[in-house]
């Protein structure tokens, strides 16, 4: 007999073959994260979206959106290594904004990267998403801390680039912290343009799980709910690609 975790990984992986993506509440992803680790560090690993650095790459918005971002390596079992600071790049197939170049992000920070709270997230996403591919040995992962700020008269912009493609096998959207703002809606589509379906995530560690081969998304704009208070969407971003 399956134990209510097993029971629920199962039906995630259902859901995720069927659709292609699923919307996971907090309560039950912080479930799943606990059955591997307590998350004891969790506070000082939300604080740290508090120390992004501005995205400088984005000369029309970047002043409502910071990030770090790092790369991780990992077997399909066994410890998950930090890989040297490199930059990101998407092809412009993936992303017509900002594609074709490869852009250099401050990293992520040692005591976060080494964080159990991160540990835990990434050793979720390889398991979970490794029992959908078993046929992959080894991974690249991609982790990006984003902060999004709303400011009177300016949204900000989660997806820039509109609805996409990451380019990679497997997503992990997870919200860390979202303070006075509205909308910031997720939203699914088929490839032909279709929205297969939308959320919006609310609460600490609430998640989309999303096949990125299968699945285009993107996320509305965000406001500030009161327009003379800071306001701001953290969230995390994991991604996984069948490495090389």
């Amino acid at each position: 007999m399956q134990t209510p975790a097993e029971s629920t990984l199962s039906a995630l992986h259902e859901t995720l073959r069927r659709d292609g993506f699923s919307f996971v509440a907090g309560s039950v992803m912080r479930e799943l994260f606990e059955q591997r680790h307590a998350l004891d560090d969790w506070a000082r690993f939300a604080a740290s979206w508090d120390d992004l650095a501005p995205d400088a790459y984005l000369a029309s918005v970047g002043h409502n959106r910071s990030r770090r971002y790092a790369v991780f390596a990992a077997g399909s079992s066994g410890e998950i290594v930090r890989q040297p600071h490199q930059p990101h790049y998407q092809s412009r197939d993936y992303n017509n904004l900002q594609g074709g170049i490869e852009r250099w992000f401050e990293p992520v920070l040692p005591d976060v990267a080494g964080s159990y709270s991160l540990r835990t997230i990434l050793e979720f996403c390889r398991d979970f998403y490794g029992d959908l591919s078993p046929d992959v040995a080894a991974w690249h992962i991609e982790l990006h801390q984003f902060r999004i700020e709303a400011r009177p008269g300016q949204p900000g912009q989660p997806t820039p680039e509109g609805v996409h493609r990451d380019g990679v096998n497997y997503v992990l959207v997870l919200l860390i912290d979202r303070h006075n703002i509205v909308s910031g809606t997720t939203t699914i589509h088929a490839a032909d343009g279709r929205e297969l379906g939308s959320f919006t995530l609310t609460h600490a560690m609430d998640a989309a799980l999303v096949d990125d081969s299968r699945v285009f998304h993107g996320v509305t704009a965000v406001e500030a709910q009161d327009p003379g208070q800071p306001s701001h969407r953290d969230v995390l971003v994991v991604t996984l690609r069948a490495a090389a």
